[in-house]
């Protein structure tokens, strides 16, 4: 079954939706590497309709361009875009396409698909964020800047269960960075004071 995994750059605060004054000033060829290695565990990217804007407004223009990032750009216009949006879109950018139906649905179809490898989000907080309540995340690949960003979109919004998630792998950047690796995990056993108050710091 083909892996749902979601990547983001996030501030201190929770904040999924970047500032550019605020992310670039941080991204480095650390990031760089860890942005690649989350592109490889997919070959179908799934965009919710403002991400996928932005990067049909830039990345095929990239490509043309031929500079140091027109490899990259290539890799992109050649994978497969799976689009989600209420509006009907004509789609100018290769390999792209509207999403059938449902989006919880077609997720889970694309998760059966023999033939699909590996689903990755980038952005898209509004679909990261329905897929997420309905169980069909398997990771969150999160880089953390070490900013608070105090306003914009955050990735966890008000809901009454909270989401318990087991990290997988973190690194730490020069530049202050953390590459944290979620995955979804049950909650763990309730426990409350009378059980853990002797670990309470003796004291002085």
């Amino acid at each position: 079954m083909a892996k749902v995994v979601s990547t983001l750059f996030i501030s201190a605060d929770g904040v999924a939706e970047i500032d550019l004054d605020w992310h670039f000033p941080y991204f480095d060829e650390n990031m760089g590497r860890a942005v690649g290695e989350d592109y490889d565990t997919s070959d179908v990217l799934l965009l919710g309709r403002e991400t996928y804007d932005s990067f049909a407004g830039a990345w095929p223009d990239r490509e043309a361009a031929g500079g140091d990032d027109a490899p990259f750009a290539k890799r992109l216009g050649d994978t497969r875009k799976v689009v989600v949006s209420r509006q009907p879109l004509e789609f100018a950018w290769r390999n792209s396409e509207l999403i059938d139906g449902d989006l919880l649905e077609a997720v889970a179809a694309l998760k059966a698909d023999p033939d699909v490898a590996g689903v990755l989000i980038p952005g898209s907080i509004s679909v990261v964020q329905q897929l997420l309540a309905a169980g069909l995340v398997d990771e969150l690949r999160l880089l953390v800047h070490p900013v608070a960003a105090r306003k914009g979109r955050r990735l966890f919004d008000d809901g009454d269960v909270p989401y318990h998630l087991a990290v997988t792998a973190t690194e730490v950047f020069p530049t202050g960075v953390i590459r944290v690796i979620y995955a979804p995990t049950d909650a763990p056993a309730k426990v409350g004071y009378d059980e853990v108050k002797d670990r309470v710091p003796e004291g002085r």
